[in-house]
């Protein structure tokens, strides 16, 4: 799982940004201004027949600042991206 959720800059990171166009889900903010320092990014390839399916996960950052419940705060009642 992506520690960006759980991190106080993830409504204004470029990281994650670009993280969530990966996914094709909805920016939290349309002009993100914070730029993460050393983000490690880990992409799993899934594949099947006729797909490929690929999860960007943000899994170390030197700027991660825990703030438990961040992404929750800011999309009340949708489900938490996995």
């Amino acid at each position: 799982m992506c520690i960006c959720i759980n991190c106080t800059y993830v409504d204004r990171c470029i990281t994650y940004h670009a993280v969530e166009a990966q996914h094709l889900q909805p920016h939290l903010s349309d002009h993100p201004d914070f730029e993460a320092i050393s983000p490690t990014v880990n992409i799993n390839i899934k594949t099947d027949q006729n797909n490929i399916q690929m999860e960007w996960d943000v899994v170390g950052c030197e700027s991660f600042v825990a703030e438990m419940g961040k992404w929750m705060r800011l999309r009340p009642g949708e489900l938490v991206p996995t």
